[in-house]
């Protein structure tokens, strides 16, 4: 073979590697790796559901992985911290996670965690993702942790705004607070809603805000007084242990008050801790994510498909919705910053802007979340802010309002 035909087959062959390699998908090609740090409580007051929520967030994250991060390039890995819902132990292992991870976002679980790195995160230039609802001490500008639902106590206030216009009639509707001094989250829940109802005396009126323990053991005399105030609701967003007490006081008085739950303590959770969901027949959890009801809905789907094909082990109920809305919420930001600025160099900063630049809409999280538009005023939407309310109507979860409006609650 000549020179000249040897030159010319190791062109053909060259050109011939280079357009197999541009035709292989990009996820034989070699990929851009990011941390991702879990905050977590296997231990704790939320040891009961931690299991099914990490669940929730964690497949979301293997389903990314597999079908948007492939065509992107990307892959993310992620690693659970213990914190005990403490704060003192999230302040105390954030050097070490920051350390080992070099994290390009966190994904939050609760108060604590906004109470230890609120201050932090800003100089460390890396943004925390929650599944809760905000706090109203959180409730400030160039915020680098962020809520896909407002505060609790906009979705109390939207919940009664339902109540009160499915109720009929002018008067105000009548409401009790169950809280705890044991979490500052805890409080803020109480105070937002007080003065959303003093500031509204026309809508709310509160007859009872009672505080106690975390693990409550006797609250009939509590219940007692509610029961006799001619409460229309009890609203109880704290957790599970104060639901089941509130509810046992209830149950020995003959009263027959609706409790109204969050996500974290909702009626799986609180129904399976009092020993069967029939108990909290009558009922409610309101809160500003898809309810896990038994309705074939996008939602529903997308859990089916982490089931069949990413090995989610977890019941359909609204923990598992909370984490895996909380998953979508997270990876879809961290898409739009892909999508930006290409898949190399991403850091905290940029997935932060990314937040800012375009919203979240309600078909990127497969209907768990309304579409979502942040600006640095605050560290949740504050426009078309909205929550919808399950119940249990005989012994099942039924979708009683979706998308019902949360009216103005002013910062407190």
């Amino acid at each position: 073979m000549t020179m000249s035909l040897k030159s010319m087959c190791r062109t053909l062959l060259a050109a011939g590697a280079m357009a197999l390699a541009s035709a292989l998908p990009l996820k034989a090609q070699e990929e851009t790796r990011y941390n991702v740090a879990l905050l977590s409580d296997f231990s704790g007051p939320y040891a009961d559901i931690m299991p099914i929520l990490a669940a929730g967030r964690e497949k979301v994250i293997d389903w990314w992985n597999a079908t948007r991060g492939a065509q992107l390039g990307v892959t993310l890995n992620y690693k659970n911290y213990e914190t005990r819902y403490d704060a003192a132990q999230v302040a105390s292992l954030w050097p070490g996670i920051k350390s080992e991870l070099e994290p390009i976002a966190v994904i939050g679980l609760g108060g604590p965690d906004v109470a230890a790195l609120s201050e932090r995160l800003p100089e460390d230039k890396i943004p925390m993702f929650m599944a809760t609802a905000a706090y109203g001490y959180a409730w400030k500008p160039d915020s680098w942790i962020f809520n896909p639902r407002p505060t609790y106590s906009h979705e109390s206030a939207g919940f009664l705004y339902w109540l009160r216009q499915k109720r009929g009639g002018d008067g105000p509707i009548k409401a009790a607070i169950m809280a705890s001094e044991a979490s500052p989250a805890y409080v803020d829940m109480a105070k937002g809603l007080e003065k959303y109802a003093e500031e509204h005396p026309d809508e709310i009126e509160l007859v009872e805000v009672i505080y106690t323990e975390v693990q409550p053991t006797d609250l009939t005399a509590q219940m007692r007084r509610v029961a006799r105030s001619g409460a229309d609701a009890l609203i109880i967003q704290t957790n599970t242990s104060i639901v089941v007490a509130a509810k046992r006081g209830l149950q020995a008085n003959g009263a027959d008050v609706p409790i109204m739950m969050s996500s974290h303590n909702g009626l799986p959770a609180s129904g399976k801790a009092l020993g069967g969901l029939e108990q909290l027949e009558g009922d409610y959890e309101a809160y500003g994510m898809a309810i896990a009801a038994d309705e074939d809905t996008p939602p529903r789907q997308f859990y089916q498909t982490l089931s069949d094909s990413y090995g989610l082990k977890a019941p359909w109920n609204v923990v598992t919705a909370m984490g895996i809305s909380q998953g979508l919420f997270a990876v879809t930001v961290i898409e739009h910053a892909i999508e930006a600025n290409g898949p190399e160099g991403l850091t905290g900063e940029k997935v932060r802007e990314a937040l800012f630049a375009e919203p979240i809409t309600t078909e990127e999280t497969h209907g768990f979340l309304p579409t979502l538009s942040f600006t640095p005023e605050a560290p949740f939407p504050l426009k078309g802010l909205q929550v919808n309310v399950g119940s249990v109507r005989d012994g099942k979860i039924v979708v009683e309002a979706t998308g019902a409006a949360i009216p103005n609650v002013e910062k407190w």
